[in-house]
């Protein structure tokens, strides 16, 4: 055996019996080294995990410190807030309670007052009993004494005032046959006059037709029952609300009105065509067409105004005067038409003026305007010629038309020569053949005179002269006028009118009273 492979024998064989004791010494060192680095590797832990520790206790020191300062700031703010809403109730409390204590110091006062007003209260009170007291005392007396002076008791008194008022009702009743008998003979003669004068009324008939009465187309004879109404309640209404005479009669197709007021025909007109279109005809509806009636009427009197201004060529007139001289249109001066009448005036002034070189527009604006106190006359007391001329002054009318106005009739001297004018053009105008009546002039004078005294009694509403003036309808206040109250104002009003009015015949008075309750459901 070669030396090499003996030494490599040998050398297996050691290696063989020290490689497990190698291998034992490898692995004890191997073990203390993981060992040792472990104990390095738990040694770094436990020190990061004390820094993470000791960070976090830091960070949540630091957060518990913040939370701490923002609950702090919260709490405070809360505490300013709850603070400031107590100051705010304190301060309203001490309002309302300065408010109760001043209302109780001033329900103390009432209070106050009001004792001592029923202390003096209860005073007068008993000084009025022991007043009434006293007068029943002194009435008993004087009773006594009257009755021992006269001789006579209070029931014998009653009777002879009785037996008085019976023969002054006698005598009352001895004139009425006077009047009565005197009445018929009138009525004879009247009846003979009208045979006589038949050609005078045919030839008067259009005239008077278009003063005094206005007749209304029926679409049938239907309908004068449907205005009639149940009992005449709606042909009352109608009166009633436009104080003006409706006669049906049978005449076909046909309803006159009868009234000297022509502006209270003319609304009575319009209301009455506007009942028979609509069909409708019951008192509420009566009363809501003459309601729209007078103020369509008053419209057209506005428009009859400013086309009289435009037809005559005056402007600049005063919106209140062109109202006042539409009012005209529905006014006659002895039958005249006052308007056209003043339109006529202002044509001739201003033809008058051309001719002699005169302002004809300041001339015709003196005509047109003469008789612009008639519009005033029903409402007014005075002259036309005076509330035409205050009337113009008011407006700042000029001076030279103010004096065409005041002497128009004489009643002050003309010192214009535009007043000369007006003054032949008013008597010209009226002066034309057929242009005045007389008679009809008086008799709406009169009609105007007896519904003046009616007016001026105490309590009366409305009054309407009706029946050609042979009826006075009286509307009087329910609440001011008793039932008692009626036949005392009849007895006054007849013996007024008696006494101041001179007319035919006789004259009724009907004094009407009428209350009514108005509500609304909601």
């Amino acid at each position: 055996m070669e030396p090499w492979m003996s030494a490599l024998i040998a050398g297996a064989a050691t290696f063989a019996v020290a490689a497990p004791v190698f291998g034992i010494i490898f692995y004890k060192v191997g073990y203390k080294r993981r060992q040792e680095t472990a104990e390095s590797e738990i040694g770094s832990a436990e020190e990061e995990a004390k820094r993470i520790l000791e960070e976090g206790a830091k960070e949540a020191e630091t957060q518990r410190k913040e939370a701490l300062l923002s609950a702090k700031e919260e709490i405070l703010r809360q505490r300013n807030e709850a603070e400031k809403e107590l100051k705010e109730r304190r301060s309203e409390v001490t309002r309302m309670e300065r408010r109760i204590t001043q209302k109780e110091e001033n329900l103390d006062k009432k209070t106050e007052a009001l004792e001592k007003k029923n202390d003096l209260l209860d005073k007068k009170i008993k000084e009025n009993d022991a007043l009434r007291e006293q007068i029943n005392e002194l009435r008993e007396k004087e009773m006594a004494v009257l009755e021992k002076i006269s001789g006579i008791s209070v029931s014998e008194a009653k009777d002879e005032i009785m037996a008085r008022a019976e023969s002054e009702m006698k005598h009352e009743l001895a004139q009425r046959l006077d009047e009565l008998e005197a009445e018929f003979k009138e009525e004879a003669d009247s009846k003979a006059k009208n045979i006589i004068s038949l050609a005078i009324q045919r030839c008067a008939a259009d005239h008077v037709a278009e003063t005094t009465v206005s007749v209304v187309s029926i679409p049938s004879e239907d309908m004068k029952g449907r205005i009639i109404g149940r009992e005449g309640r709606n042909i009352q209404m109608i009166e009633k609300l436009t104080g003006v005479e409706l006669i049906i009669d049978d005449t076909p197709e046909a309803i006159t009105l009868s009234g000297f007021d022509p502006v209270r025909r003319e609304i009575a007109k319009v209301a009455l065509e506007k009942l028979i279109s609509d069909g409708r005809i019951h008192p509420t509806r009566i009363e809501e067409m003459v309601e729209k009636a007078t103020r369509e009427v008053e419209a057209g009197i506005k428009q009859a105004g400013e086309r009289a201004t435009f037809d005559v060529g005056i402007h600049g007139i005063n919106p209140e005067l062109v109202r006042m001289l539409g009012r005209l249109k529905y006014r006659t001066s002895y039958g005249q038409n006052v308007l056209k009448h003043s339109m006529e005036v202002a044509l001739i002034s201003g033809m008058i003026a051309d001719e002699l070189g005169v302002d004809s527009a300041v001339a015709k604006r003196a005509g047109l305007l003469h008789d612009i106190g008639k519009a005033q006359t029903h409402e007014m007391e005075g002259s036309h010629v005076e509330l035409g001329v205050n009337l113009v002054k008011k407006y700042k009318e000029s001076k030279e038309v103010i004096h065409a106005i005041e002497a128009h009739h004489g009643d002050v001297e003309a010192q214009t020569i535009t007043a000369v004018i007006v003054q032949a053009a008013d008597a010209i105008s009226a002066a034309r053949p057929g242009a005045r009546r007389e008679d009809l002039e008086n008799y709406i004078k009169r009609l105007e005179k007896i519904e003046e005294i009616a007016k001026g009694f105490g309590g009366v509403d409305k009054a309407f002269a009706v029946q050609a003036g042979r009826e006075i309808r009286v509307m009087v206040k329910p609440e001011e006028v008793n039932d008692a109250g009626m036949k005392v104002i009849a007895r006054e009003m007849a013996a007024k009118i008696q006494e101041e009015v001179k007319y035919p015949g006789q004259i009724k008075i009907n004094i009407i009273r009428e209350s009514r309750a108005v509500d609304y459901a909601k």
